[in-house]
This record gives C-alpha cells, sequence and structure tokens, in this order.
C-alpha cells in the first residue's frame, strides 16, 4: 500500500477517537489533532502498539496559521494527505439572553471558522492530486436549533453551509467533500 495520510482535526475522546482508529486500522498513516494532544495519548499508543502509524499534534483549528503549518508538517514529514476529516465539537449548552458575545463567538470560532481554514488548506493539497476526501461532522444543530443552543446551533448550521459550499465547488475536480 502507498503511504497516505488521515488527518483527524479534533481527535477527541469519543467520535474523534473512533474516526481515529478506524482509518489507522485501514492502513493511514493517521494524524490525531487537538489543543491538548496528551488527551488522546492513549488512544495513539494503542493504534502503535497494534503496528499502525499514528501521532498527535498540537493544533488550535481557529489559528490561522496553526492550520496551515499542520498542513505543511503532515506533507513533508508523514505522508500525502488523502482523507482530512474536521471533528472540532463546541457544543456548549447556554441560553442565548445569557451568552455573552465572546462566548458565542469562540464556539462559532471553533466549530465554524475552524472548518473553513481545515476544509480550505485541505483543498489547497487534495485539488492538485484530484484525489481525496474531506469530511466534516455534523450535529442535529446543523439543521435546526433549539433551546439552550444558539451559539452552538449557528456554528454547526455554518460549518453545513462551508461544507455545501466547498463541495460544490471542488467536487468536480475529483475531491469527495461529505457533512
Amino acid at each position: 500500500m502507498s503511504e497516505r495520510s488521515a488527518l483527524i482535526v479534533g481527535a477527541g475522546d469519543a467520535i474523534g477517537a473512533a474516526i481515529l482508529k478506524r482509518f489507522s486500522r485501514a492502513g493511514y498513516n493517521t494524524v490525531g489533532v487537538r489543543r491538548n494532544p496528551e488527551k488522546i495519548a492513549s488512544v495513539i499508543s494503542e493504534l502503535q502498539k497494534e503496528g499502525h502509524k499514528a501521532k498527535a499534534l498540537k493544533c488550535d483549528a481557529r489559528k490561522e496559521d496553526e492550520i496551515v503549518e499542520l498542513f505543511s508538517k503532515i506533507e513533508t514529514e508523514v505522508a500525502p494527505l488523502e482523507v482530512v476529516v474536521f471533528n472540532v465539537g463546541a457544543n456548549v449548552p447556554m441560553k442565548i439572553m445569557e451568552t455573552p458575545t465572546k462566548k458565542f463567538y469562540k464556539i462559532w470560532e471553533m466549530a465554524c471558522l475552524g472548518g473553513f481554514l481545515t476544509g480550505r488548506e485541505a483543498a489547497k493539497y487534495l485539488v492538485p492530486r484530484k484525489k481525496g476526501t474531506i469530511i466534516f461532522t455534523g450535529a442535529t444543530a446543523s439543521l435546526r436549533g433549539a433551546a439552550g443552543f444558539g451559539a452552538f446551533a449557528s456554528a454547526k448550521s455554518g460549518l453545513r453551509a462551508v461544507a455545501q459550499s466547498l463541495a460544490k465547488e471542488i467536487m468536480p475536480l475529483g475531491i469527495h467533500v461529505a457533512h
């Protein structure tokens, strides 16, 4: 099998860890990313003990320079990217009337802006190869709001729109985009 990598941005304890395991066990060099990579050290260790190529890296998906550097590092030090999954969670329940602007903005940065940055950088590497997949994980909030989840619904709905727009731009160029 040729060398290829899968990047999971938001490789958390549940869905993110499961995605990381799935791609690693399918033969990808996997890179799990979180703001605190020590939190997935046990998952990485488990995969390495099974003989898989897996590593954790630190990155804040809200920071453009960190995302740009992350993609460059994986391409030069791991293996060419073939799959990119954006799974950053930002599910913070809070009533709209009690939501400070700063908190709303942070939730939007995590779940929407981070997805835009990740998708954009992934496209820059995958489109020239005419091969690859970009996946954005969704939530019920991607489709409709709920009491106590205005900020989260706004961010996840925005992420869905970003994913749809990216799909219309690059799917004709051979890149699969899913939400």
